[in-house]
């Protein structure tokens, strides 16, 4: 590792190893509460729905497999017939706002015409029908949630800008009739001026969270996209800035931007407290705001992790790249005194992610540590490589290099677990310390028993 004062990126030729972006139904329909999600595959995407997400029949999940058989591939069926049983069928059992379809590989090999079926099925059922390309064809996993939501754009309703000026000036005029001119009043008529719609989904409780950071900037949040209700979308257009909350969205901000016309807030994502300061103080720089508290909020939260930090400072890392987070997650471990080798990723939009590859490097100069090697589509088998000859204290990895890498010596964490667990805010900072640590903790409890000396003496053998 050389010390340099600008990031280093590197491209490779390796194949992607992740998961099949159709996961991404497992937490999309739970957060869009009133949707349906149909899964238009083989028994393939079947298994690996039942298998990955672990659903019982008994558990009724709003969400279906559409199997393709050898009558619908030889084009021997009409799809739209079939898919219109199937969606009748979905409208009368659960009567969802919403059906979303899912288009997998196979759809794409066969030309299946979703775009067109959908509009005509969505006439004669009278349900909106929303249709996602969320393959296999795509870099990670978690690039399904940028396609629906990339796709969800497009039936937010439109913003009025003149509506959403006489409704102003109505509260206006009410407030002074009524004599209120007090500081509160002020504040939320300076919050009122903001149309600021959060993109990304996250857990009800998260966005909880975030919302009042903003609200404490006399910043409110209008909407969310994806909201928890489809019949709650907020409406989209010039006038309307948008910001993203995770570093995989890059082909939704592109649409908000190009189809919608919303001016994109490039800022950090926020996660871990210097992510969400600087998350928060860029959405401030561009309303006009002078961020107050949040020096003192970020002080008090790496106050509380002082006991995590004490485990993982002159620790080393290895991300091999899976989920799309890394960039985001390894500039927080540096900052809690990691020393990230290299941040593997499949897929690196530079545009979207330019403020976050920004405070990547000042971190990196604050903490007067190595710049990290970043690697675009890494080629796994170089990477074990240089695992091997770098020996790091911890991998960050999918499922299927965790169990080989651990009988080579090295410790790891599955990164699927950082895409499900909540990671996002001042307060779930200690969520992702606790991921990290595990394994640390977990093999210093070991060899306080003795066992490092034997795993050591059974990779020897």
């Amino acid at each position: 590792m050389k010390t340099l004062e600008t990031l280093t990126f590197e491209c490779e030729t390796g194949n992607y190893h992740t998961f099949c972006p159709i996961s991404c139904v497992a937490w999309l329909y739970q957060k869009i509460e009133d949707s349906f999600f149909l899964v238009v595959g083989t028994k393939t995407c079947g298994y690996f729905l039942q298998n990955a997400l672990g659903v019982t029949i008994f558990a009724e999940p709003r969400y279906a497999m559409a199997e393709s058989e050898e009558g619908d591939i030889s084009a021997q069926l009409n799809d739209q017939e079939e898919l219109g049983r199937i969606c009748l069928q979905i409208k009368r059992d659960r009567n969802p706002s919403v059906i979303i379809w899912i288009g997998t590989c196979t759809t794409e090999i066969i030309k299946m015409d979703l775009e067109g079926i959908g509009p005509k099925l969505e006439k004669d059922l009278g349900i909106p029908i929303i249709v996602a390309r969320a393959n296999g064809l795509d870099y990670a996993f978690t690039q399904g949630e940028d396609t629906v939501l990339a796709a969800m754009t497009h039936r937010c309703p439109e913003y009025n800008v003149l509506k959403h000026k006489q409704e102003k000036d109505l509260v206006r005029g009410l407030g002074v009739n009524l004599a209120k001119t007090t500081v509160s009043y002020s504040n939320k008529q300076e919050s009122d001026d903001c149309i600021l719609v959060l993109f990304g989904s996250l857990p009800s409780t998260v966005a909880s969270q975030l919302n009042p950071e903003l609200e404490r900037q006399s910043i409110r949040v209008s909407g969310w996209l994806p909201s928890q209700r489809y019949t709650e979308l907020p409406p989209l257009g010039k006038g309307v800035y948008v910001c993203g909350i995770n570093p995989f969205l890059s082909r939704t901000a592109t649409t908000l931007m190009r189809r919608r016309k919303c001016q994109l807030i490039g800022a950090p994502f926020p996660i871990g407290p210097d992510g969400t300061r600087a998350w928060i103080e860029k959405i401030c720089s561009v309303f006009n705001r002078k961020p107050h508290g949040l020096e003192e909020r970020e002080n008090q939260i790496w106050i509380g992790l002082k006991d995590y930090i004490g485990i993982v400072t002159g620790r080393s890392i290895f991300f091999m790249g899976d989920n799309l987070l890394e960039i985001s997650i390894a500039r927080f471990l540096i900052r809690c005194g990691m020393i990230v080798y290299e941040i593997g990723i499949p897929y690196m939009d530079k545009r979207y992610q330019a403020a976050e590859l920004s405070l990547l490097r000042d971190t990196c100069i604050k903490m007067n540590t190595p710049m990290p090697r970043i690697v675009e589509k890494p080629d796994n088998y170089n990477q074990m490589q240089r695992m091997h000859e770098l020996k790091p204290d911890l991998a960050i990895t999918g499922m299927a290099h965790a169990n080989p890498l651990e009988a080579r010596g090295i410790d790891t964490k599955w990164s699927v677990e950082f895409t499900f667990a909540q990671i996002h805010g001042f307060t779930n900072a200690r969520d992702v310390l606790e991921l990290v640590t595990r394994p640390l903790r977990r093999n210093t409890d070991l060899g306080c028993l003795g066992w490092n000396n034997l795993s050591k003496q059974a990779i020897a053998i």
